[in-house]
């Protein structure tokens, strides 16, 4: 469990930038922030954010703002949030951050800059360091004068039973470099989280297939660990599957993949997050479920940033009532 200080959360005003279906949304949500507003240019993602938010959602393509800041002037906001795209920097993607969708974090960094807000958080997938991208925008953060608290967070330390690994980047304006990593770090599980630890034996297996990228990997799982990165696509066993060495059981007729909803419950979704599901196609909803960010992630890094800001307050309140004694 998250410690939590004696002190009320200022009523920090959030929104989120390629918000998806919303995992970030609600994480940030849970820990106490205030979303007044969320962008995106997918609509069936669209329409399951409206079904489980009622702040609004706005449908724009963020890769064309060109510099016009209208959009944002009509918003009363203290915190940008988001994950742009990453399938160009994704190890399950082609690894080319020239195909375009790489150029969305360089739209995030320019809204961003161009707001001025008093605080930022991006999330991206661990490679994201190695880019070209990477360095050009923490080159316009820090010359923008935001302090910059990076780390690569391991998912399944957070309260998440999956083995995802993200770059996260939170900026603070007129910060110092790595002023809330102690507030990150310090409270991480010791151990990973898996299924069975989140689960029980709900789900009634003890095993799973998950479909692999390449015969090279395993394809089937055990529940006493975490599961591996939810992709956004999840396909049945093929009748010509060849058994890994690395596979925990044979090929029997028990043996299934995870469904849809119960991937979005390791995303840590919770039953009552509305999928729509009869009014989605299978494809976009394992979709959407892939390219979210977990929810018990994205609330422990509010949770982080929440603490680090309520101590920062009480710390500021102390030396203005040390300068009133003086």
């Amino acid at each position: 469990m998250q410690s939590s200080i004696n002190h009320k959360l200022p009523n920090l005003k959030v929104i989120d930038l390629f918000a998806g279906c919303g995992g970030l949304s609600l994480g940030f949500q849970n820990a106490g922030f205030k979303i007044v507003g969320a962008f995106e240019n997918w609509n069936p993602a669209i329409e399951v954010y409206k079904k489980n938010f009622s702040h609004p959602i706005y449908n724009y393509d963020l890769s064309n703002l060109k510099g016009d800041d209208k959009l944002f002037q009509n918003i009363d906001f203290d915190m940008i949030i988001g994950g742009p795209p990453c399938q160009d920097f994704s190890s399950a993607g082609k690894r080319n951050e020239d195909l375009g969708r790489g150029d969305l974090s360089i739209s995030f960094a320019e809204i961003v800059i161009s707001n001025r807000p008093k605080w930022f958080l991006m999330e991206n997938v661990e490679g994201y360091k190695k880019t070209q991208k990477y360095s050009q925008i923490v080159n316009m953060f820090r010359a923008n004068s935001y302090g910059l608290t990076e780390t690569i967070i391991k998912a399944s330390l957070c309260g998440v039973p999956q083995n995802r690994k993200r770059y996260i980047c939170i900026g603070k304006l007129d910060g110092d470099d790595d002023e809330l990593l102690p507030y990150i770090t310090k409270n991480l599980s010791q151990t990973p989280m898996t299924i069975r630890d989140y689960f029980g034996d709900s789900l009634g297996v003890q095993y799973y297939y998950r479909h692999p990228r390449s015969y090279k990997r395993r394809g089937i799982f055990s529940i006493d660990e975490p599961s591996p990165t939810i992709r956004g696509v999840n396909r049945p066993i093929p009748k010509t599957y060849k058994l890994h060495s690395g596979d925990l059981c044979p090929v029997t007729e028990k043996l299934r993949p995870l469904t849809t909803i119960e991937r979005s419950r390791i995303q840590t979704f919770t039953e009552d997050f509305i999928f729509d599901d009869k009014n989605q196609s299978k494809t976009n909803l394992e979709q959407m479920i892939g390219n979210a960010v977990p929810v018990k992630l994205a609330e422990y890094i509010a949770n982080s940033i929440a603490e680090y800001i309520q101590s920062d307050s009480m710390y500021q309140l102390k030396e203005k009532q040390l300068a009133l004694q003086s």
